[in-house]
């Protein structure tokens, strides 16, 4: 029964994204490498972002229940460096905008997925008591591979010199936020002390919500073109 249920959370969490690599194209283009080489950015991207919170942000010393407002804003402001690695990803590689996104977002949230999930996954699915939040944790890691694609089309979208001047302020909202989306959703948990569950749909209808709004202006830019 165990390894049944750690079956059914790896399936729900690595399927899409083997899904999304073979219907997107990329290994008709044969971008397994290249996705690997954008999941090395990755880690050196999140390798610099964990040294830099540990040199300026020290652990929050404050009462029970209290929450560090400015705190966690800042420290949500230096995913700032997960835009500026997504460009340099995209930058280094040659094709269309679409090929450059879908290698950006699935090396990026490959490599997450592997480095945050993976090992509880692997131990915790295999418990000998059932919990759902090794599901919810596979449905999370879903919505973190829109969230990847959403993110690397607006940077993509944001770096383009020809962006007409009518796209540069919901362009330059949508990166805020997917930067300070879990920033956003901790601050609405504290508020409002949500479930797990809700949480859960919460982010999904923001991710969502940033998604659409992704794709309309990267068909319309497109198109204009």
């Amino acid at each position: 029964m165990t390894l049944f249920h750690f079956g059914n959370c790896f399936a729900l969490a690595y399927f899409p994204y083997f899904i999304t690599y073979k219907c997107s194209g990329l290994s008709e283009y044969n971008a397994f490498w290249k996705c690997v080489q954008a999941g090395a950015t990755y880690l050196f991207v999140q390798l610099c972002k964990m040294l830099f919170l540990a040199t300026f942000f020290p652990t929050w010393e404050g009462g029970a229940g209290a929450y560090d407002f400015v705190g966690e804003f800042m420290k949500s402001t230096v995913d700032l460096a997960d835009l500026l690695g997504l460009h340099l990803v995209m930058s280094r590689n040659a094709g269309k905008g679409e090929y450059k996104i879908m290698v950006a977002a699935m090396g990026w949230a490959t490599a997450e997925l592997v480095m945050s999930r993976f090992l509880p996954l692997w131990v915790g699915a295999r418990g000998i008591e059932f919990d759902w939040k090794y599901i919810q944790m596979s449905f999370d890691s879903n919505i973190s591979l829109v969230h990847y694609i959403a993110m690397a089309a607006v940077v993509w979208m944001f770096t383009r010199y020809d962006l007409p001047k009518t796209f540069r302020l919901p362009v330059t909202v949508l990166l805020a936020l997917c930067v300070y989306k879990a920033f956003l959703i901790e601050l609405f948990v504290h508020v409002f002390m949500l479930g797990s569950w809700t949480v859960l749909l919460v982010k999904a209808i923001l991710t969502g919500a940033v998604s659409l709004c992704s794709l309309f202006l990267f068909v319309s830019l497109v198109h204009s073109n």
